[in-house]
């Protein structure tokens, strides 16, 4: 059981423990602190929504990010496409968040009116190659050590 909302800024300190899980699970090359996420996340100038999966309890669960992507980004993605990140703790994996997370930024995006989202992904992350194809997603781009995969809404 949890809820869907946006990111507050009460949240810094629960993204950062989620990023944080990810990381001793092995599953993230760094962990997130309450800055990084705070800068990243939740005052990100190019940020179009971020949603976070919260328990009954407040625990956040997970979220997912979507911004737009600058000229000269960090990922390559080219301007004026969206750019996800989606990130679950592995104890709250098979809860159906991933899903109900991306209808949500998908939501977003059509409303900001982007043409495409692009996700990155660790070439040995298998659980995150797989949620994204089965969000739709498809292989675009490859570079060292990382996939790029493309969801046109301009199809």
């Amino acid at each position: 059981m949890y809820d869907l909302r946006d990111v507050r800024e009460s949240d810094a300190d629960g993204l950062a423990d989620v990023l944080s899980e990810i990381f001793k699970a092995g599953k993230r090359l760094t962990a997130g602190s309450k800055d990084f996420v705070q800068q990243r996340y939740i005052h990100d100038p190019q940020r179009i929504r971020c949603t976070v999966a919260v328990d009954p309890e407040g625990r956040i669960l997970g979220f997912q990010s979507l911004k737009e992507a600058e000229k000269d980004n960090l990922y390559g993605t080219p301007a004026g496409w969206g750019v996800i990140g989606t990130h679950i703790r592995p104890s709250a994996a098979r809860m159906g968040i991933g899903r109900k997370l991306f209808a949500c930024s998908l939501e977003a995006a059509r409303a900001h009116g982007l043409p495409a989202i692009d996700a990155t992904i660790g070439k040995d992350n298998a659980e995150g190659l797989a949620y994204y194809e089965a969000m739709g997603f498809r292989a675009y781009r490859h570079a060292p050590g990382e996939i790029s995969k493309v969801f046109r809404l301009d199809a």
